[in-house]
């Protein structure tokens, strides 16, 4: 067993470390302390008060998380909301239709009346945050089983989330830093009334498609804008006609300056997830086993996908934005595993685990077995973990989806089980499942799926071991004879969930007695034979080995922290508020390739192909750009479009504000260059750059695409 270390030990080392430029996800906190000092010397004029406060309005207050995934900033002290394009796509699709195809031709509402309500849609606000270790660790020993430690840290961090929020409106959330070394409560405010006023054409929205997703140069308007709503107090309310436009203590300033090589940007936002500091072993794991086998499955998925919904314009609607969530880590696993090998980095940690190894040997022996230990670990969570990315694609994750309809009634199988029913709790479950079932169908094609689900069997079959192979495949090899096919002709003909009408009624009517006929269901019984074998099989082994994996991280960030007592350590992303800080800056993609800072509209024309849908320029844009109309957006005879800089960002950064040294919004951060996409595990400071969009490419949209100027008058423009 690793000894456990000691939580202070830890957190005052990274105390001591100081910032290095471009990498990093800084706790806006405490940049006070370790970077306020180098971001000034790199041109920034504000204060770290002015960046993150509790006392004053400041730049986090106009800083939101959007949805689930993504960031969002607010523009004008009347709750209006810009995000990615990408981030506003499922509200985007959800209004559109063949006959209002806002996907195709873009939405904007010319008045309040005409924007869109979007269920379930949610922004968030941070309130404060605070460092919690010691009441977290209040009562943990370094002689404690793992199980008890994990039990009062658990007990300790509801008490705190409790306490933190009673008798408020507002929500709490409590996250690890450093592989649990160190604490933070986040205190959240979340409003639930978010209307959709504006998005572009997806030929703009999403120009470059999948095509261009990940790489640079970009021609991508990759934006969206929203209104939060509140009751008449300013608080968060559910929708109601009675509530009114949002009133920010803070919004950022448009700015039209513009961006030059050498600028100092900040990105604002919250990443999702890194893993900077994992061992060689780890990179393995994705490099050679787990990265491929994915990239192979979902190449089949967009295959199959890309066929229908070139086929029909309904399909095409229908699923793109489930095209889109397979394509986007499709394509990233794919530049990962390209830019790991490119900079050698299994190598670069193996020699980096070399040193570390002869100073733990001869100075911190405690630590001297924690690399044999993550060895043999991984050895034996590497098939676990590709088994659980591998169910996730046959059913969860865009899979087989009549099966992942279907599984969805185990809810209330399990309620009609129990001895009484709550008859009110039964009414709210069928009232929300018969809306997932319309949302369903709203997005559903049967022989999309019917060719989907034969071909994921199939490659389950061949790739996964026997030893997780679900009892269905039994049945195959039995009553079909091993013909996949057979088998799922059979499943869609004789499963009742491939018809919105017979799914809405047996919901609507269901009893104790409708338990035996979902069972005996082949959609039912598809999910349920790959659910067990998860539960059973593979569940229980994957968690024993990342509990192992957490004590060895902890551990081992603690070690690598005394190892190099001088060297910099930021936090992992775990989506919290982070800061980032760079430079406008282009970079050497490859052998005499160089790539400029910024595009323009220019490009976008040179792109353009209407037999290619990633590239179909819209007839207004084609126009403004043949007239010069490009108002007071014009620079050097055309319209800039994107930028890349050196900031340090991650998936959920989608969306996030890209602000200059005075704090005025320049860009709206989308992707990263396909050359450093590795940067979640290793950032390369010569390649990894951010791409955002620049708000003057967003304005002009805005005006002379959309005609919807009026929102200009709402914002705050520095000329």
């Amino acid at each position: 067993m690793v000894k456990r270390i000691v939580l202070t030990l830890a957190v005052a080392l990274f105390l001591q470390s100081f910032a290095r430029a471009d990498e990093g996800m800084w706790i806006p906190m405490l940049l006070k302390k370790y970077n306020i000092e180098q971001m000034q010397e790199m041109g920034f004029k504000l204060s770290a008060e002015d960046v993150y406060s509790v006392n004053q309005a400041c730049l986090k207050d106009a800083v939101v998380i959007f949805g689930r995934g993504c960031t969002g900033e607010l523009i004008s002290d009347k709750g209006l909301l810009v995000t990615n394009h990408h981030c506003g796509y499922g509200q985007i699709q959800y209004h559109s239709s063949v006959e209002n195809d806002y996907l195709t031709n873009g939405f904007w509402a010319m008045s309040p009346e005409e924007e869109l309500v979007n269920p379930d849609l949610t922004v968030t606000f941070l309130k404060r945050m605070e460092d919690v270790t010691e009441r977290v660790m209040e009562g943990v020993n370094e002689e404690m089983k793992a199980g008890e430690r994990d039990k009062i840290i658990a007990a300790n961090i509801k008490a705190i989330k409790e306490e933190a929020i009673k008798d408020t409106h507002y929500t709490a959330v409590l996250k690890p830093f450093f592989s649990g070394n160190q604490y933070f409560l986040f205190i959240n405010e979340v409003f639930k009334d978010v209307r959709l006023v504006g998005a572009p054409p997806s030929a703009i929205g999403k120009f470059g498609g999948d095509t261009d997703n990940w790489m640079w140069p970009r021609h991508t308007g990759d934006f969206s804008m929203f209104r939060i709503y509140a009751d008449k107090d300013n608080k968060p309310a559910e929708y109601s006609q009675d509530n009114v436009p949002y009133k920010p203590a803070k919004h950022f300033p448009v700015s039209l300056k513009g961006v030059n090589e050498g600028d100092f940007t900040m990105v604002f936002g919250y990443p999702g997830s890194t893993y900077q500091y994992v061992p060689s072993y780890h990179l393995e794991m994705l490099t050679e086993t787990v990265n491929p086998k994915l990239i192979d499955v979902r190449t089949e998925k967009l295959n199959i996908m890309n066929r229908y919904q070139e086929a029909d314009p309904a399909v095409r609607i229908k699923y793109a934005a489930k095209n889109a969530r397979i394509s986007n880590s499709w394509k990233r696993w794919i530049g990962e595993n390209r830019g790991l090998e490119i900079l050698d980095a299994i190598s670069k940690k193996q020699q980096y685990e070399a040193e570390f190894n002869k100073w733990a040997k001869s100075q911190a022996p405690q630590y001297a077995n924690l690399l044999a230990r993550y060895k043999e670990v991984y050895k034996n969570y590497t098939n676990y973990n590709l088994t659980y990315g591998y169910y996730r694609e046959m059913i969860p994750s865009n899979g087989i989806e009549l099966a992942n309809l279907a599984g969805k009634m185990d809810a209330l199988k399990a309620l009609y089980e129990a001895e009484e029913v709550d008859e009110e709790v039964a009414k709210a479950l069928k009232k929300e499942l018969i809306g997932q079932a319309e949302l369903f169908f709203k997005n559903y094609y049967q022989p999309l799926d019917q060719e989907m689900s034969a071909k994921l069997l199939s490659m389950y079959a061949e790739n996964i071991e026997a030893a997780f192979q679900p009892d269905v495949y039994a049945l195959i090899n039995g009553k079909y004879k091993g013909n996949i096919k057979k088998y799922v002709d059979h499943l869609f003909a004789k499963s009742r969930f491939d018809s919105k009408e017979e799914v809405i009624a047996f919901i609507d009517g269901f009893s104790a007695k409708s338990i035996k006929a979902l069972e005996k269901d082949p959609a039912y019984q598809l999910n349920k034979s790959f659910v067990s074998v998860y539960r059973d099989k593979v569940a229980p082994q994957r968690k024993k080995y990342k509990s192992e994996l957490a004590d060895l991280d902890k551990a081992y960030m603690a070690a690598q922290m005394q190892f190099e007592p001088n060297e910099v350590f930021y936090p992992d992303a775990n989506f919290t508020l982070r800061v980032s800080y760079g430079q406008v800056k282009g970079y050497t993609a490859r052998d005499a390739v160089y790539y400029k800072h910024f595009t323009t509209l220019e490009g976008i024309m040179e792109k353009d192909n209407p037999d290619i849908y990633d590239y179909r320029v819209p007839a207004k844009l084609k126009e403004l750009y043949k007239n010069k109309d490009y108002g007071r957006y014009e620079v050097d005879g055309t319209v800039p479009v994107c930028f890349v800089a050196t900031n340090h960002t991650t998936g959920g950064n989608s969306g996030s504000p890209v602000l200059n040294a005075e704090g005025h919004l320049i860009g709206i951060n989308f992707d990263r260059a396909w050359e450093g996409v590795m940067s979640d595990l290793m950032f390369n400071p010569e390649q990894c750059r951010n791409i955002s969009l620049d708000m003057r490419y967003v304005l002009f949209i805005v005006d002379k695409m959309a005609g919807a100027s009026y929102l200009l008058d709402e914002m705050t423009i520095i000329e």
